[in-house]
C-alpha cells in the first residue's frame, strides 16, 4: 500500500512537471513569435512617398511650375524632418539584391527634361545632399533643345547636358517616350480605341527604343524606368516595358507606394505632383502622409 502511494505521487509529479514544462515552452514560442513579429515594422512594405516636378524657374507659375524657392523649401522640409532620396536603381537594388533602402526614403522627380533641372534644381540638390529621376522626351531633345538652347523659362536639355546630370552622380535618367507626349489624338502612349494590341505594342515598342538606341548612343545609358505621359497608364503597355528590359514604371496617381521584395510594386508608382500656391507643409502633409 505505501509503495502503491509512492507510485501515485510520483506520478502525479511527474504529470505536473510536464505540464509546466509545457507552459514554459508554450509562452517561450508566443514570446518569440511577437519578438519576430514586431522585428521589422516595415515587413508590410516600405513607404515611398513620390514628388513629382516639372518647371522651375522664377517667372510664370502654375500647377506645373514652380520658383527655384519653393524646390530649396520643399528640399529643405524633407532634410529637416530625416527623409532621404533614393533613386529607382536604389529601389531595384532592394527588390532583386536586398540592399537596404534608408530609414526613410523619399523619391523626387523631374518630368519632361527642362534645361533649368540642371540649371536651377542641381545646385538645389547638391546643397541639401539630396538625387532625383529626370524624365526626358526623345523628340524635345532633338527637335528643340539644340536649337533654342540655355533658355531658363522653356529650354529643353541637350544630350551633353544629360551627360553632366548623369556624371554628377545624383541624377537618373528616365524615359518619357521619345515622340508620345500628346494628349491630342493619343492620350499619351496610350492605345486608341480602334487600334488593335499588335498595331499598338509595334508602335510603342518603336518609339521606346527610338530614344533607348539615342540615349545609349549619346550618353552610354538605357533607362530603365518609364514615365507614362500625363499619367496616362494603359495595360497594353506593360508587357512591351518588360520586354523592353525596363524595371519600373512612374504615374501621376496620387496615391501612396509600399516598396516590398516583389518586383511587380515597381510597377505604377504613384507621385504627387507639386503645383505652385501652397505651402511646404500643405504639400508634405498630403505627399508624405503615411511614411
Amino acid at each position: 500500500m505505501y509503495r502503491c502511494c509512492n507510485v501515485k505521487r510520483f506520478l502525479i509529479m511527474l504529470l505536473c512537471d510536464l505540464v509546466a514544462v509545457g507552459l514554459l515552452m508554450l509562452l517561450f514560442r508566443c514570446s518569440l513569435f511577437r519578438t519576430e513579429g514586431v522585428s521589422d515594422p516595415r515587413e508590410n512594405g516600405i513607404p515611398l512617398p513620390v514628388l513629382m516636378y516639372h518647371s522651375v524657374f522664377s517667372g510664370r507659375h502654375s500647377d506645373y511650375v514652380v520658383p527655384p524657392e519653393v524646390l530649396e523649401s520643399d528640399l529643405a522640409y524633407l532634410s529637416d524632418h530625416g527623409y532621404q532620396a533614393v533613386l529607382v536603381s536604389d529601389l531595384v537594388e532592394y527588390v532583386y539584391n536586398g540592399k537596404p533602402l534608408p530609414e526613410k526614403p523619399v523619391m523626387i522627380t523631374f518630368d519632361d527634361g527642362y534645361y533649368n533641372n540642371l540649371e536651377q534644381c542641381l545646385p538645389l540638390l547638391e546643397k541639401y545632399d539630396m538625387c532625383a529621376v529626370i524624365s526626358v522626351v526623345g523628340s524635345y531633345i532633338v527637335n528643340q533643345a539644340e536649337q533654342d538652347s540655355h533658355i531658363t523659362a522653356y529650354s529643353y536639355l541637350t544630350f551633353p547636358e544629360i551627360q553632366t546630370l548623369l556624371e554628377s552622380g545624383r541624377i537618373e535618367i528616365g524615359n518619357h517616350t521619345y515622340d508620345l507626349h500628346s494628349h491630342t489624338h493619343r492620350q499619351g502612349c496610350g492605345i486608341l480605341p480602334e487600334e488593335s494590341e499588335t498595331a499598338y505594342r509595334e508602335l510603342l515598342r518603336s518609339d521606346l527604343e527610338q530614344l533607348q538606341s539615342l540615349l545609349a548612343s549619346q550618353v552610354q545609358m538605357r533607362p530603365v524606368v518609364f514615365t507614362y505621359p500625363y499619367g496616362y497608364v494603359c495595360r497594353e503597355s506593360i508587357p512591351v516595358l518588360r520586354s523592353m528590359g525596363f524595371l519600373a514604371t512612374l504615374t501621376c496617381y496620387e496615391e501612396p507606394n509600399r516598396i516590398t521584395r516583389d518586383p511587380d510594386c515597381l510597377f505604377g508608382i504613384g507621385r504627387y505632383n507639386r503645383p505652385y500656391g501652397i505651402s511646404t507643409d500643405a504639400y508634405m502633409q498630403k505627399a508624405l502622409k503615411g511614411s
